[in-house]
């Protein structure tokens, strides 16, 4: 079997020098090529990776003054972002139409008009994830508990430097940081701030009138299902949970409808065309009825009205017949002719006491008649 040929690893074979300093020698060589190449190895690696960058595209554009295309979108969609809020802004005006009863609206209608109208989809988002947030930031962040924990904490350290300047250095800390003037709000800004808050008010005071008073009736309809549904909602919804779902409808239902308009318009076309015909229908159906109930009433006005003058000619016909019986008669019933009474009608006065009955006794007394007049009475006289 033949032995197989490995490679020679020992580095001192062959050596014709010393034996004794040849090793060292080497061994102090090697290690100082090994280090020359390591750094070769590190320097041509580094000068392999800046020539990697320097030749890739973004920073040949960067270096010809061009910007990176992901940059360039930030970039886009930021400053696409502030117009959309500057015009937000720039909504803020009153506008040209009026409420029914001709007096103008408020500013704040023009502006959530167009802020819910999603005319400014960034905008909109923005606001409408904003609102998302803080609702579940007051949920579940006990957000007065940490203000009157900051209150706290930041008088009680200024108390604490106040009292500690004056022991140690006769001055406090606080009061030497005072300004000159204390910060007051300038009558302009707070008049401004004061005109915004009322046509905030009178944004929501006037829209409730307008729901109230059906000057439309579609949010008319709209606000009754809302109240409907929340009546039900707020038995088994938490506050912060009703929030969130009137956030969302408010949000997302004019963005459902401006999407999907020409359906819906359709759909509310065709149920205004039912309503109008059943509406025509129970109209008609009134009409007739009150029609019919007019003439049964006309016809039996007529026919009680032609039996009253029937029976108003009969009795004028019977009043002015001479065969009709003479009221100073005696006997109204004999048709007599009128003549006056004498004194043979009367009855004559009985000149004997009447007969007894025949069922009556003979014998039985009758009560004597007293001739002599009854006495007086007299009353005492009081002594």
């Amino acid at each position: 079997m033949s032995q197989t040929d490995y490679p020679n690893l020992n580095p001192f074979e062959g050596n014709t020098g010393n034996t004794t300093s040849g090793p060292s020698t080497t061994t102090s060589g090697d290690a100082s090529t090994s280090f020359e190449n390591a750094k070769n190895s590190a320097y041509n690696t580094a000068q392999s990776a800046m020539d990697t960058v320097s030749n890739h595209p973004v920073t040949q554009q960067i270096a010809n003054g061009e910007v990176c295309p992901v940059a360039q979108n930030m970039k886009a969609q930021a400053n696409a972002t502030q117009n959309e809020f500057s015009n937000l802004a720039a909504s803020r005006k009153t506008p040209d139409y009026t409420a029914a009863t001709g007096q103008e609206l408020t500013h704040y209608h023009s502006l959530f008009y167009n802020l819910l109208s999603w005319q400014n989809p960034r905008a909109t988002s923005i606001a409408f994830a904003t609102t998302i947030v803080f609702i579940f930031f007051t949920r579940y962040v006990p957000v007065l508990k940490y203000v009157f924990k900051a209150l706290y904490v930041i008088l009680g350290i200024t108390a604490a430097a106040e009292i500690a300047g004056r022991v140690i250095f006769d001055n406090g800390l606080a009061s030497s940081m005072r300004p000159r003037k204390y910060y007051t709000i300038p009558r302009e800004s707070l008049e401004t701030a004061l005109g915004d808050l009322e046509q905030m008010i009178n944004f929501f005071v006037i829209e409730v009138q307008r729901i109230v008073f059906a000057e439309n009736i579609y949010a008319t309809v709209a606000a009754f299902t809302s109240a409907l549904i929340g009546y039900f909602l707020v038995k088994i919804v938490p506050k912060w949970g009703l929030a969130l779902i009137a956030t969302t409808a408010i949000y997302l239902v004019p963005l459902v409808y401006l999407k999907n308009r020409e359906v819906i318009d359709g759909h509310l076309q065709h149920a205004g065309e039912i309503v109008s015909q059943q509406t025509s229908q129970v109209r008609d159906l009134a009409a007739h009825h009150t029609s019919r109930a007019a003439d049964m009433a006309k016809s039996t006005a007529s026919q009680y009205s032609a039996k009253a003058q029937e029976y108003v000619g009969a009795a004028k016909q019977r009043a002015a017949s001479p065969s009709a019986p003479n009221p100073a008669n005696l006997n109204p019933y004999k048709n007599e002719p009128e003549r006056d009474i004498s004194k043979d009608d009367l009855p004559s006065v009985p000149s004997s006491e009447p007969a007894v009955p025949a069922g009556r006794d003979a014998a039985e007394p009758t009560a004597a008649v007293p001739t002599e007049p009854a006495p007086e009475k007299t009353e005492p006289i009081l002594e």
